[in-house]
C-alpha cells in the first residue's frame, strides 16, 4: 500500500512539474476594450486631443456597440499647474485652450437621427486636481475679482487642499465634458443664433482659431477655422454640461448628428455643487471608462439637449446633514446683476425686486451661504466661493409664485472635519 502511494504521489508531482502553468486570474480576460490615450505633454502635443467642435474633425478611434472604452483625459484648462501653485500662476491661463477633451471614438453602426447611450463604468482621478477662480468668469465674477487656487490632494474616498482646511470633500467624479460632434445644419444654426446674441449685447463666444485643436481643421490655417466650435456652452450635442449626477452607472443619451456620433470625453470633475458657481469646480485629469448602445432613431426625443437615465445612484450624492439658504429675486437699487447687463438698465437699474428672475434668486441664495460659511465657519469669502463651487448645491424651489422665484443653496455639513 505504501509502495502504491509513493508511486501515485510521485506521479502526481511529476505530472505538477511538467503542466504549464495556470494563468492568474487577473490575466483572464472577459472584455474586449478601446484605448484612446493621451500624448505629450498638452493638447497641441496630441493627434487624440481636440478643443473645439466641427463635423470636419476625424476620429481617432473606432469601438462597437457593447466595448469597454478608456479614455485619458486632461484637465479642463491643460494647465501646468501642480501641487504648490499659487494665485499668481492663474495668469497664465489661456482660456483658448479651454476645454482639451480626448475623440472623437467613431461607434460603428451609429447613423445621424440615432441616440449614443453612454454609461459611465468608471472614474479613475489623478492624484492632484485644482480648483480656480479666474477673474471676469464665475458667477459672482463680479464680486471676487482676484486670483485664487485650492491645491487638491485626491485618492478614491476623498479630497483635501491645504487652501481649504477643515474640509475633506468626497469623490463622486463625472464628466463635466462630454458629447458628440455637431453636424454641419447645427454647426450653421449655432453659430447664426450666437452672432445674433452677440451682437445683442450677450455673451456668445465665436470662433477662434488661436490655440485651436485640431490645427488642421480649426487652427489659423485650418480648413474650418470660422466654424469650429468653443466648448465651454453646452449645446444640443451635449458637451460641457457640468451635471454633477451623472455619476457612475448612470447613462447619458445623446442626439447622433453624424454617423459614428463622435463621442468625445472629458474636463472630468472629482466633485461639483450644482452650479460649479466659482467657475471650477475639483478639476482634475482621468481615466474614465465608458461603454455603449446605440438606440436606433430615436434622436427625435431630444429637441432641446440630451437626456440622462440611472438607478439609485443620485440617493449617495444627498448630503447627511445640511444647512441651507434661501434667495429671491431681490437687490439693491442701482445694481445690475453681471449677466442682465445687456438688457436696458434704464428699467433694471433702479428696481429692487425683479420679477420671475432665477438667476437673481440664485446670486441671493448663494451670497447668503458665503456669508454664512464667512461667519460661522471662520472662512475668508474666496475660500466661502470655493467651498460653494465643490460641494454645495443651488436647488430650484419654485418657478410660480411670481414674481418671487426661489432658490436654495444647501452645504452638506459632513465634509467639515474639524476646527481650521
Amino acid at each position: 500500500m505504501k509502495v502504491r502511494f509513493a508511486a501515485l504521489s510521485a506521479a502526481l508531482f511529476g505530472a505538477t512539474l511538467c503542466a504549464p502553468a495556470l494563468a492568474d486570474t487577473t490575466d483572464v480576460k472577459t472584455q474586449s476594450w478601446v484605448y484612446v490615450k493621451k500624448k505629450g505633454n498638452h493638447c497641441n502635443d496630441d493627434p487624440n486631443c481636440m478643443n473645439r467642435y466641427h463635423p470636419a474633425i476625424k476620429p481617432v478611434a473606432r469601438a462597437k456597440p457593447g466595448q469597454l472604452i478608456l479614455f485619458e483625459t486632461r484637465d479642463a484648462l491643460d494647465t501646468e499647474f501642480t501641487a504648490n501653485s499659487e494665485p499668481k500662476d492663474i495668469g497664465a491661463v489661456d482660456l483658448n485652450l479651454v476645454h482639451p477633451i480626448t475623440g472623437p471614438v467613431y461607434i460603428e453602426g451609429a447613423k445621424r437621427g440615432d441616440v449614443l447611450a453612454v454609461t459611465l463604468v468608471d472614474v479613475e482621478p489623478d492624484e492632484y486636481g485644482y480648483t480656480t477662480v479666474v477673474p471676469g468668469f464665475g458667477f459672482l465674477r463680479d464680486i471676487f475679482t482676484k486670483p485664487f487656487i485650492a491645491n487638491w490632494r485626491l485618492n478614491r474616498l476623498e479630497a483635501v487642499a491645504p487652501e481649504i482646511p477643515g474640509v475633506a470633500i468626497p469623490f463622486n467624479g463625472f464628466m463635466g465634458t462630454v458629447g458628440v460632434l455637431p453636424g454641419a445644419p447645427e454647426v450653421q444654426d449655432i453659430l447664426k443664433r450666437e452672432k445674433d446674441l452677440g451682437a445683442a449685447g450677450g455673451i456668445a463666444l465665436p470662433p477662434q482659431p488661436t490655440g485651436a485643436m485640431p490645427k488642421d481643421v480649426c487652427g489659423p490655417g485650418g480648413s474650418h477655422k470660422d466654424e469650429c466650435l468653443r466648448t465651454i456652452p453646452p449645446r444640443e450635442n451635449g458637451g460641457n454640461m457640468d451635471v454633477k449626477q451623472m455619476v457612475v452607472g448612470t447613462t447619458l443619451l445623446l442626439p447622433c448628428f453624424v454617423d459614428g456620433c463622435g463621442l468625445f470625453v472629458g474636463d472630468v470633475h472629482y466633485a461639483q455643487g450644482d452650479g460649479e458657481v466659482a467657475g471650477t469646480a475639483i478639476e482634475m485629469g482621468a481615466k474614465v471608462t465608458v461603454r455603449t448602445e446605440i438606440r436606433k432613431g430615436m434622436a427625435s426625443l431630444m429637441k432641446h439637449g440630451p437626456h440622462f437615465e440611472g438607478g439609485s445612484q443620485l440617493k449617495k450624492l444627498e448630503p447627511d446633514a445640511f444647512y441651507a439658504t434661501v434667495g429671491y429675486p431681490l437687490k439693491k437699487a442701482g445694481e445690475i446683476p453681471p449677466y442682465s447687463s445687456y438688457i436696458d438698465g434704464k428699467i433694471m437699474g433702479p428696481l429692487t425686486n425683479l420679477s420671475e428672475d432665477l438667476s437673481l434668486a440664485a446670486r441671493s441664495s448663494l451670497m447668503s451661504m458665503i456669508d454664512w460659511l464667512v461667519q460661522t465657519k471662520g472662512y475668508t469669502p474666496e475660500q466661502a466661493y470655493v467651498i460653494t463651487s465643490v460641494a454645495c448645491d443651488l436647488r430650484i424651489g419654485n418657478v410660480v409664485d411670481v414674481p418671487n422665484y426661489a432658490v436654495s443653496t444647501i452645504c452638506p455639513l459632513e465634509i467639515f472635519k474639524g476646527k481650521k
